[in-house]
């Protein structure tokens, strides 16, 4: 059996999608040496950060400039409109073509095959009860050489303004300064949103920005009290009161998952906010939320947020800890008594009772002035010759 590598990767066009909130994901069409093809999904903030330069730093020009063969990822500008095109100096298939041309510890190290490799994401059909399915748009065809142009399609998106300066501490993020205006291009669960301006791109804190109708995020789901059970992959101490401390491997409840990452969890009868960075499902890998943690770690709270400055005279509704804990005990309580069977009944109760299901209870006998009064003219004269 011969190495495994990649043949051909073409750009097939991209799914606009509204689970967890909206966002865009590119479909790939991978050819393996096997003769094996593949449809992956990957979004633009990994795609954005998809990069060799750490394992062939010569190549990618980090030494000296004139010796880079590694091509540049292209930059897509968006446009306003309800008809508009993704424009860009070279698509994505012509950028990982160019990769697939390139010399062979290059073009087939394991760093682009991984990316590649069918996931189990890649593998998941919406389910029946979503209420809004994906929207899918492909490139479009040159009728004259049949070449891929750019995609055409509706790629709206959503405007939020910052309440505060932000600085970032990684390459990836993106700084803001109060009042700076910026497209989300995608709303990451950890809390983090890859947002884009005219001149920079890069990760945010959810926290820092606000939509500019509304205080309130429209797409925060309703709380889920039944929970989903999943398993914290880092330790956290709580900073404020209304937060949760966990340690590693604990099994907790998530009740309400809040676009800016922090979710409130359920432990027992206790609930409390905890970074959903530090939270994963029972089963799955966690070196990628690792290494997401390493590069980023938990966003900040709004509230840990100094001198911000809200466009909105109100500020954004948030249940309290204990409306949490009400509801959550309520529902726990229901539940425990639809669970409960029905009690057995003893012998003598059911023989006293015969099995039967219990009469209605008998009126009493009406007087007889009441009956006098409500009887026919016929029955009056009968009872008048009786007396």
């Amino acid at each position: 059996m011969g190495d495994t590598f990649i043949r051909h990767i073409a750009l097939l066009g991209f799914e606009k999608r509204f689970v967890p909130s909206q966002h865009y994901v590119y479909m790939f069409l991978v050819k393996w040496q096997d003769l094996s093809e593949k449809v992956v999904y990957r979004g633009f903030p990994e795609i954005y950060e998809f990069h060799l330069k750490e394992m062939f730093p010569i190549e990618a020009g980090d030494i000296n400039a004139e010796n880079r063969i590694i091509p540049h990822l292209p930059a897509p500008r968006w446009f306003d409109g309800q008809r508009v095109a993704e424009s860009r100096q070279g698509t994505l298939t012509e950028y990982f073509g160019a990769l697939m041309s390139l010399p062979v510890k290059i073009s087939r190290c394991p760093h682009l095959l991984d990316f590649f490799k069918v996931r189990p994401d890649d593998l998941k059909l919406p389910t029946d009860n979503q209420v809004k399915k994906p929207e899918t748009y492909l490139v479009s065809k040159d009728s004259k050489n049949n070449s891929v142009t750019d995609i055409t399609g509706p790629i709206i998106l959503q405007t939020y303004r910052a309440i505060a300066d932000f600085e970032k501490t990684s390459g990836s993020q993106m700084a803001l300064a109060t009042g700076d205006v910026v497209d989300v291009v995608e709303k990451s669960e950890s809390g983090w949103w890859f947002c884009q301006t005219k001149t920079k791109r890069g990760w945010v804190p959810a926290s820092y920005l606000e939509p500019l109708d509304s205080p309130d995020e429209a797409e925060d789901p309703e709380p889920n009290y039944e929970g989903e059970p999943y398993v914290t992959i880092k330790a956290y101490t709580a900073q404020m009161e209304d937060e949760v401390s966990l340690q590693e491997g604990e099994t907790i409840d998530v009740i309400h998952k809040l676009l800016d990452g922090w979710w409130v969890v359920r432990k027992g009868d206790i609930t409390g906010y905890f970074p959903s960075m530090y939270l994963q499902k029972s089963g799955q890998d966690a070196a990628q939320a690792q290494r997401q943690i390493k590069s980023r770690g938990a966003p900040p709270r709004r509230s840990s947020i100094r001198n911000a400055h809200s466009i909105h005279q109100r500020s954004r509704k948030r249940l309290s800890q204990d409306t949490y804990r009400r509801n959550s005990v309520r529902f726990l309580q229901q539940r425990r008594r639809q669970a409960r069977p029905e009690p057995q009944r003893s012998a003598r109760e059911q023989a006293q009772t015969g099995g039967a299901k219990p009469q209605p209870a008998v009126p009493p006998r009406p007087s007889a002035d009441l009956i006098l009064h409500r009887c026919s003219e016929s029955t009056k004269r009968k009872l008048s010759s009786a007396v």
